[in-house]
């Protein structure tokens, strides 16, 4: 083992279990012992209470979340090419498993990357940025030179970084919050819309007032699982955002497909986007509340829709609202399934991790027997792999999707 000149934190043997089970989080209560002087966003060691060394991570006492282990090689040296080492493993796994969708994908997506906080969004050739952890903050210029590197090695140069850092979470770590082009050699300011084409489909993404980086790229073969059976179908798409369900399934040859938002941005960007693609003849587009709307199809006992999608935001971001969010999810899974004929198809997910898949398959079961109906079915499917879920880290395992047939 290298000398080592890092503070030292010990941890209790509940999470020095955790720890060694793979989860990269030791949180402020579960430190019995600190050795030297541990500074915010600087790297400590960690130690069991019999002092065998577990891992290097970033400390932060602003933060339920201490240390955030980034390392478990005690000889690892924290320069500038450990960092790059990284970026490129993160890269070279998304060349391997998106293939031709490399040029719009997740690049870095936090701890399964080792890069805790961290998110880099690929729209072709301009990057969108997240952090979220003031270690990541203080290596992130580091990081972004090596982003910009790699990738004009691969021969995919970029011309823009843009940091979306608004987020409350840069608070809780005592970081302000903030956004805008980020400097450096060879990029430049962009005017915040650019173009990406995902399963053939061309969308206008506005990574500066779009939500999150400006375009959810998780459910990319979701939307085409949907595609494959919409043609000649009925289709209502549910908090259709930027319009993706309800573009596949129009490309794939539905016959009429309704893109439903509470946000009249949101349907302005999905009727745009249609436009973009020549898809408005059998498309229309409603800016409802989805509850609402459903409640109402349902006491006209009317449904002129045969397949439902229902992509709604995270009804639930901590465990102390799980209880409510399921009564949500289950009330709009029952309204559709109750409208949707005999023999029709329901498309629906659920993007918080605090849902977890037990919990998503109790709700549906629950809102079936409700709805008076029994489920088939035909795919159970989860986020695409350039946001890989770490099986030791259940917070990287965020996205439930199910496609049934109402029988």
């Amino acid at each position: 083992m290298a000398e080592r000149n890092f503070p030292k934190v010990k941890i209790s043997e509940k999470s020095e279990r955790t720890v060694r089970l793979g989860h990269p989080w030791v949180y402020a209560e579960e430190v019995t012992e600190k050795i030297g002087e541990c500074k915010n966003g600087e790297l400590v060691d960690v130690y069991t209470k019999k002092d065998r060394f577990l891992g290097t991570g970033y400390y932060n006492d602003n933060s339920k979340i201490l240390v955030r282990i980034i390392s478990r090689n005690a000889n690892d040296k924290f320069d500038e090419d450990f960092y790059r080492r990284r970026v490129r493993y993160a890269l070279e796994y998304r060349k391997t498993v998106m293939g031709d969708d490399f040029g719009c994908c997740r690049l870095i997506f936090g701890e399964a990357d080792s890069f805790p906080g961290l998110t880099v969004d690929r729209f072709g050739d301009v990057l969108v940025t997240q952090v979220a952890s003031l270690g990541t903050e203080k290596q992130k210029d580091i990081i972004y030179r090596a982003l910009r590197d790699t990738l004009a090695e691969m021969g995919e140069p970029i011309r823009a970084i843009y940091e979306r850092n608004e987020g409350a979470i840069r608070e809780l770590e005592g970081m302000e919050r903030y956004s805008g082009f980020y400097e450096l050699d060879g990029l430049s300011v962009l005017s915040g819309e650019t173009e990406i084409v995902e399963n053939g489909i061309k969308y206008k993404v506005d990574y500066i007032n779009g939500q999150k980086t400006g375009f959810f790229l998780d459910q990319k073969y979701n939307r085409a699982a949907v595609a494959r059976i919409a043609k000649g179908k009925r289709v209502l798409d549910c908090f259709t955002h930027t319009g993706a369900f309800a573009l596949n399934a129009a490309k794939a040859g539905a016959e009429i497909v309704n893109a439903v938002d509470i946000s009249e941005d949101a349907v302005n960007m999905a009727r745009a986007n249609a436009s973009l693609n020549g898809l408005t003849e059998n498309m229309q587009f409603t800016c409802a509340n989805v509850f609402e709307l459903l409640t109402e199809m349902g006491e006209k006992k009317k449904c002129d829709y045969d397949f439902i999608i229902l992509d709604p935001p995270a009804f639930t971001k901590s465990s102390g609202t799980v209880k409510n969010a399921i009564k949500g999810y289950k009330e709009i899974n029952r309204r559709a399934m109750s409208l949707l004929p005999r023999g029709g198809y329901l498309a629906t997910c659920s993007c918080s991790h605090f849902m977890t898949n037990e919990l998503f398959r109790k709700m549906l079961l629950d809102a079936a027997k409700d709805a008076g109906v029994s489920l088939r079915q035909i795919e159970e499917r989860q986020q695409s792999p350039d946001h890989p879920i770490l099986w030791n880290v259940r917070e990287t395992d965020y996205l439930k999707f199910y496609i049934f047939q109402i029988v």
